[in-house]
Protein backbone atom coordinates (compact mmCIF):
# COMPACT_ATOMS: atom_id res chain seq x y z
CA UNK A 1 0.00 0.00 0.00
CA UNK A 2 1.39 3.80 -0.48
CA UNK A 3 2.81 5.37 2.79
CA UNK A 4 -0.76 7.71 2.19
CA UNK A 5 -2.89 4.47 3.01
CA UNK A 6 -0.62 2.86 5.59
CA UNK A 7 -0.49 6.55 7.63
CA UNK A 8 -4.36 6.62 7.60
CA UNK A 9 -4.90 2.74 8.36
CA UNK A 10 -2.31 2.79 11.71
CA UNK A 11 -3.37 5.99 12.87
CA UNK A 12 -7.25 5.60 12.22
CA UNK A 13 -6.68 2.51 14.99
CA UNK A 14 -4.35 4.37 17.02
CA UNK A 15 -6.40 7.51 17.98
CA UNK A 16 -9.59 5.04 17.99
CA UNK A 17 -8.16 3.16 20.78
CA UNK A 18 -6.72 5.13 23.10
CA UNK A 19 -6.03 8.42 24.89
CA UNK A 20 -2.20 9.33 23.83
CA UNK A 21 -1.44 12.30 25.49
CA UNK A 22 0.21 13.64 28.61
CA UNK A 23 2.99 11.69 31.02
CA UNK A 24 1.48 8.35 30.60
CA UNK A 25 0.82 8.51 26.76
CA UNK A 26 3.19 9.09 24.54
CA UNK A 27 3.49 12.57 23.49
CA UNK A 28 1.83 15.89 25.23
CA UNK A 29 0.73 18.95 23.40
CA UNK A 30 0.99 22.71 24.07
CA UNK A 31 -2.19 22.80 25.57
CA UNK A 32 -1.14 20.17 28.40
CA UNK A 33 2.12 21.65 29.10
CA UNK A 34 0.37 25.08 30.44
CA UNK A 35 -2.95 27.21 30.41
CA UNK A 36 -1.10 29.87 29.19
CA UNK A 37 -1.15 28.36 25.53
CA UNK A 38 -4.91 27.70 25.41
CA UNK A 39 -5.44 30.80 27.28
CA UNK A 40 -3.84 33.44 24.73
CA UNK A 41 -5.34 31.56 22.14
CA UNK A 42 -8.48 32.89 24.00
CA UNK A 43 -7.25 36.44 24.15
CA UNK A 44 -6.63 36.12 20.57
CA UNK A 45 -10.26 35.28 19.23
CA UNK A 46 -11.73 37.76 22.02
CA UNK A 47 -9.67 40.23 20.16
CA UNK A 48 -10.44 39.52 16.57
CA UNK A 49 -14.57 39.17 17.59
CA UNK A 50 -14.00 42.79 18.92
CA UNK A 51 -12.66 44.10 16.41
CA UNK A 52 -15.01 42.67 14.02
CA UNK A 53 -17.77 44.05 16.01
CA UNK A 54 -18.37 41.70 17.98
CA UNK A 55 -20.70 39.07 15.96
CA UNK A 56 -22.22 35.87 16.55
CA UNK A 57 -20.13 32.84 16.35
CA UNK A 58 -19.05 29.28 16.15
CA UNK A 59 -15.86 28.03 17.90
CA UNK A 60 -15.01 24.97 15.93
CA UNK A 61 -11.53 23.02 16.67
CA UNK A 62 -9.93 20.35 14.71
CA UNK A 63 -8.71 17.27 16.59
CA UNK A 64 -9.03 18.75 19.60
CA UNK A 65 -7.19 16.30 21.80
CA UNK A 66 -8.75 16.40 25.49
CA UNK A 67 -10.55 19.40 25.06
CA UNK A 68 -8.03 21.41 27.01
CA UNK A 69 -7.17 23.87 24.97
CA UNK A 70 -11.10 25.17 24.01
CA UNK A 71 -11.74 24.40 28.00
CA UNK A 72 -8.70 27.35 28.23
CA UNK A 73 -9.58 29.38 25.24
CA UNK A 74 -13.07 29.78 25.66
CA UNK A 75 -12.50 30.50 29.48
CA UNK A 76 -10.07 33.40 28.68
CA UNK A 77 -12.34 34.38 26.06
CA UNK A 78 -15.41 34.87 27.92
CA UNK A 79 -13.64 37.27 29.95
CA UNK A 80 -14.10 40.01 27.66
CA UNK A 81 -17.54 39.11 26.81
CA UNK A 82 -16.82 36.88 23.87
CA UNK A 83 -19.07 34.21 24.52
CA UNK A 84 -19.55 31.53 20.83
CA UNK A 85 -23.14 30.58 19.90
CA UNK A 86 -21.98 26.98 19.99
CA UNK A 87 -18.91 25.10 20.57
CA UNK A 88 -17.88 22.26 17.58
CA UNK A 89 -15.45 19.96 17.67
CA UNK A 90 -14.42 17.46 14.45
CA UNK A 91 -13.35 14.41 15.82
CA UNK A 92 -13.50 10.83 15.31
CA UNK A 93 -11.97 9.22 18.30
CA UNK A 94 -14.72 7.78 20.64
CA UNK A 95 -12.28 7.89 23.48
CA UNK A 96 -11.26 11.31 23.02
CA UNK A 97 -14.39 12.10 22.42
CA UNK A 98 -15.87 11.22 25.20
CA UNK A 99 -12.80 13.47 27.22
CA UNK A 100 -13.78 16.36 25.13
CA UNK A 101 -17.46 15.73 26.15
CA UNK A 102 -16.72 15.57 29.90
CA UNK A 103 -14.86 19.05 29.54
CA UNK A 104 -17.10 20.48 27.22
CA UNK A 105 -20.43 19.39 28.16
CA UNK A 106 -22.39 21.60 25.39
CA UNK A 107 -20.18 21.01 22.73
CA UNK A 108 -21.12 18.91 19.72
CA UNK A 109 -19.13 16.66 17.79
CA UNK A 110 -18.73 16.33 13.81
CA UNK A 111 -16.72 13.59 11.83
CA UNK A 112 -15.91 15.94 9.49
CA UNK A 113 -15.95 19.82 8.23
CA UNK A 114 -18.52 19.76 5.70
CA UNK A 115 -20.66 19.07 8.64
CA UNK A 116 -20.29 22.25 10.59
CA UNK A 117 -23.56 24.89 10.89
CA UNK A 118 -23.35 27.50 7.96
CA UNK A 119 -25.21 30.08 10.33
CA UNK A 120 -22.45 31.88 11.05
CA UNK A 121 -18.90 33.24 11.45
CA UNK A 122 -16.78 30.07 11.98
CA UNK A 123 -13.68 30.12 14.19
CA UNK A 124 -11.59 27.32 13.72
CA UNK A 125 -8.42 26.77 15.62
CA UNK A 126 -6.40 23.52 14.28
CA UNK A 127 -3.23 23.15 16.92
CA UNK A 128 -0.97 19.69 16.09
CA UNK A 129 -4.23 18.71 13.74
CA UNK A 130 -2.49 18.68 10.32
CA UNK A 131 0.82 16.73 11.41
CA UNK A 132 -1.52 13.74 11.40
CA UNK A 133 -2.84 13.66 8.19
CA UNK A 134 -1.60 11.42 5.50
CA UNK A 135 1.05 12.26 3.18
CA UNK A 136 2.19 10.73 -0.21
CA UNK A 137 6.06 10.31 -0.48
CA UNK A 138 7.68 10.14 -3.45
CA UNK A 139 11.23 8.83 -4.12
CA UNK A 140 13.58 9.78 -7.10
CA UNK A 141 15.10 7.05 -8.17
CA UNK A 142 17.27 5.76 -11.67
CA UNK A 143 14.02 5.13 -13.68
CA UNK A 144 12.69 8.84 -12.36
CA UNK A 145 9.69 9.38 -9.40
CA UNK A 146 8.23 6.49 -7.77
CA UNK A 147 5.51 6.66 -5.19
CA UNK A 148 7.24 5.16 -1.63
CA UNK A 149 5.17 1.91 -1.29
CA UNK A 150 4.99 -0.39 2.52
CA UNK A 151 5.76 -3.66 1.88
CA UNK A 152 5.09 -7.07 3.90
CA UNK A 153 8.55 -9.15 4.16
CA UNK A 154 9.56 -11.95 6.30
CA UNK A 155 11.18 -9.39 8.77
CA UNK A 156 8.02 -7.22 8.53
CA UNK A 157 7.01 -3.92 6.59
CA UNK A 158 9.47 -1.66 4.80
CA UNK A 159 9.03 1.69 2.68
CA UNK A 160 10.20 0.83 -0.97
CA UNK A 161 9.66 2.65 -4.27
CA UNK A 162 6.71 1.41 -6.31
CA UNK A 163 6.90 0.56 -9.71
CA UNK A 164 4.66 3.08 -11.62
CA UNK A 165 6.01 6.38 -13.25
CA UNK A 166 5.10 9.33 -10.42
CA UNK A 167 6.81 12.23 -11.92
CA UNK A 168 3.73 13.85 -12.62
CA UNK A 169 2.97 14.29 -8.82
CA UNK A 170 6.26 15.77 -7.60
CA UNK A 171 6.32 19.93 -7.39
CA UNK A 172 8.39 21.08 -10.64
CA UNK A 173 10.70 23.10 -8.47
CA UNK A 174 12.18 19.35 -6.94
CA UNK A 175 11.70 17.13 -9.78
CA UNK A 176 15.37 17.31 -10.67
CA UNK A 177 16.68 16.29 -7.04
CA UNK A 178 19.47 13.66 -6.92
CA UNK A 179 18.51 10.07 -6.99
CA UNK A 180 17.14 9.00 -3.40
CA UNK A 181 15.22 12.12 -2.83
CA UNK A 182 11.99 12.11 -0.58
CA UNK A 183 9.46 14.46 -1.64
CA UNK A 184 5.71 14.44 0.18
CA UNK A 185 2.59 16.12 -0.85
CA UNK A 186 -0.21 16.32 1.69
CA UNK A 187 -3.42 16.17 -0.33
CA UNK A 188 -6.08 15.56 2.44
CA UNK A 189 -4.57 18.28 4.13
CA UNK A 190 -4.93 20.85 1.32
CA UNK A 191 -8.58 19.59 1.06
CA UNK A 192 -9.43 20.18 4.13
CA UNK A 193 -7.45 23.68 4.79
CA UNK A 194 -9.46 24.73 1.23
CA UNK A 195 -12.90 23.83 2.76
CA UNK A 196 -12.16 25.68 5.70
CA UNK A 197 -11.19 28.42 3.46
CA UNK A 198 -14.60 28.79 1.65
CA UNK A 199 -16.63 28.37 4.79
CA UNK A 200 -14.89 31.44 6.30
CA UNK A 201 -14.92 33.30 2.76
CA UNK A 202 -18.92 32.53 2.90
CA UNK A 203 -19.93 33.09 6.47
CA UNK A 204 -17.41 35.28 8.22
CA UNK A 205 -15.02 33.97 10.90
CA UNK A 206 -11.02 33.41 10.79
CA UNK A 207 -8.83 29.81 10.97
CA UNK A 208 -5.82 29.45 13.04
CA UNK A 209 -3.74 26.69 12.27
CA UNK A 210 -0.63 26.08 14.73
CA UNK A 211 2.03 22.97 13.91
CA UNK A 212 5.11 21.83 13.49
CA UNK A 213 6.49 22.30 9.84
CA UNK A 214 8.43 24.31 7.01
CA UNK A 215 7.46 26.55 3.99
CA UNK A 216 7.56 24.98 0.99
CA UNK A 217 8.85 23.63 -1.28
CA UNK A 218 11.44 21.10 0.06
CA UNK A 219 12.71 17.81 -0.04
CA UNK A 220 13.05 15.38 2.43
CA UNK A 221 11.68 12.42 4.40
CA UNK A 222 9.77 14.11 7.93
CA UNK A 223 7.59 10.35 8.80
CA UNK A 224 7.84 10.16 12.28
CA UNK A 225 6.84 7.85 14.92
CA UNK A 226 6.47 8.59 18.77
CA UNK A 227 5.70 6.17 21.61
CA UNK A 228 6.38 7.12 24.78
CA UNK A 229 7.93 10.01 24.23
CA UNK A 230 10.66 8.50 22.25
CA UNK A 231 10.90 8.66 18.72
CA UNK A 232 10.38 4.67 17.18
CA UNK A 233 10.47 3.19 14.17
CA UNK A 234 7.07 4.38 11.62
CA UNK A 235 6.96 0.69 10.25
CA UNK A 236 7.73 -1.62 13.32
CA UNK A 237 4.29 -1.21 15.49
CA UNK A 238 1.29 -0.23 12.84
CA UNK A 239 -1.45 1.08 15.07
CA UNK A 240 -0.37 1.15 17.91
CA UNK A 241 2.47 4.71 17.30
CA UNK A 242 1.65 8.20 16.82
CA UNK A 243 2.44 8.44 13.03
CA UNK A 244 3.37 12.36 12.06
CA UNK A 245 4.74 14.50 9.64
CA UNK A 246 6.28 17.97 8.89
CA UNK A 247 3.53 20.27 7.91
CA UNK A 248 3.84 22.24 4.37
CA UNK A 249 2.36 25.90 5.74
CA UNK A 250 2.91 26.90 1.93
CA UNK A 251 1.29 23.90 0.99
CA UNK A 252 -2.02 25.19 3.39
CA UNK A 253 -1.89 28.77 2.06
CA UNK A 254 -1.63 28.25 -1.78
CA UNK A 255 -4.98 26.15 -0.64
CA UNK A 256 -6.63 28.63 1.09
CA UNK A 257 -5.82 30.86 -1.64
CA UNK A 258 -8.30 30.23 -4.49
CA UNK A 259 -11.36 30.85 -1.53
CA UNK A 260 -10.20 34.38 -1.79
CA UNK A 261 -9.71 34.96 2.15
CA UNK A 262 -6.83 36.86 3.91
CA UNK A 263 -3.55 34.89 4.45
CA UNK A 264 -0.84 35.75 7.12
CA UNK A 265 2.53 35.32 7.01
CA UNK A 266 3.60 32.30 8.67
CA UNK A 267 5.50 33.13 11.85
CA UNK A 268 7.07 30.66 15.18
CA UNK A 269 5.40 29.93 17.97
CA UNK A 270 7.46 31.70 20.11
CA UNK A 271 7.67 34.71 18.14
CA UNK A 272 3.79 34.78 18.13
CA UNK A 273 3.34 34.00 21.86
CA UNK A 274 5.67 37.12 22.75
CA UNK A 275 3.82 39.22 20.78
CA UNK A 276 0.28 37.98 21.93
CA UNK A 277 1.37 38.28 25.23
CA UNK A 278 2.58 35.39 27.00
CA UNK A 279 5.24 37.17 29.31
CA UNK A 280 2.32 39.66 30.95
CA UNK A 281 0.20 36.30 31.43
CA UNK A 282 3.47 34.31 33.14
CA UNK A 283 3.90 37.80 35.60
CA UNK A 284 0.24 37.74 36.41
CA UNK A 285 0.24 33.80 37.18
CA UNK A 286 3.82 34.06 39.08
CA UNK A 287 2.33 36.80 41.54
CA UNK A 288 -1.16 35.09 41.89
CA UNK A 289 0.72 31.93 43.26
CA UNK A 290 4.65 32.57 43.93
CA UNK A 291 4.80 29.12 45.12
CA UNK A 292 4.43 28.08 40.85
CA UNK A 293 6.88 31.00 39.75
CA UNK A 294 9.32 28.37 38.48
CA UNK A 295 7.14 25.93 36.98
CA UNK A 296 5.55 28.60 35.35
CA UNK A 297 8.53 29.84 33.80
CA UNK A 298 9.78 26.40 32.96
CA UNK A 299 6.21 26.02 31.07
CA UNK A 300 7.06 29.24 29.39
CA UNK A 301 10.07 28.35 28.07
CA UNK A 302 9.06 25.17 26.61
CA UNK A 303 6.55 27.02 24.69
CA UNK A 304 8.64 29.61 23.04
CA UNK A 305 12.18 28.52 23.63
CA UNK A 306 14.02 27.93 20.58
CA UNK A 307 15.31 24.84 21.30
CA UNK A 308 12.16 22.98 22.51
CA UNK A 309 8.83 24.61 20.45
CA UNK A 310 9.22 27.85 19.88
CA UNK A 311 11.25 27.83 16.20
CA UNK A 312 9.96 24.39 14.94
CA UNK A 313 6.40 25.12 15.77
CA UNK A 314 4.89 27.87 13.73
CA UNK A 315 1.49 29.61 12.71
CA UNK A 316 -0.34 31.26 9.97
CA UNK A 317 -4.30 32.23 10.05
CA UNK A 318 -6.75 32.94 7.65
CA UNK A 319 -9.57 35.68 7.97
CA UNK A 320 -12.84 36.25 6.30
CA UNK A 321 -12.97 39.61 3.62
CA UNK A 322 -13.90 42.12 5.54
CA UNK A 323 -12.90 41.18 8.74
CA UNK A 324 -9.61 42.63 10.35
CA UNK A 325 -6.02 41.80 10.25
CA UNK A 326 -5.28 38.76 13.09
CA UNK A 327 -3.07 39.93 15.81
CA UNK A 328 0.46 38.59 16.33
CA UNK A 329 1.23 38.18 12.85
CA UNK A 330 2.72 41.60 12.46
CA UNK A 331 4.09 42.73 15.72
CA UNK A 332 1.41 44.28 16.92
CA UNK A 333 0.33 42.72 20.47
CA UNK A 334 -3.53 41.88 20.87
Amino acid sequence: MTVADYMAAANAHYYATRDPLGTAGDFTTAPEISQMFGELIGVWIADLWSRAGSPSFRYVELGPGRGTLAADALRAASRFGCVPAGIHLVETSPTLRAAQSARLPAAEHHDEVDALPDDAPLVIVANEFFDALPIHQYVKTKSGWRERMVERSSDGLAPIAGDIPADDAVPAGLSDRPDGTIVETTPVSAAIMQRCALRIARQGGAMLVIDYGYSGPAAGDTLQAVKAHQFANPFAEPGEVDLTAHVDFTTLAEAARPAGVAISSVVTQGEWLKRIGIDARLASLSNAAPERADDLKGQRDRLVGADAMGKLFKLIAITAPGWPAPAGFTGDAA
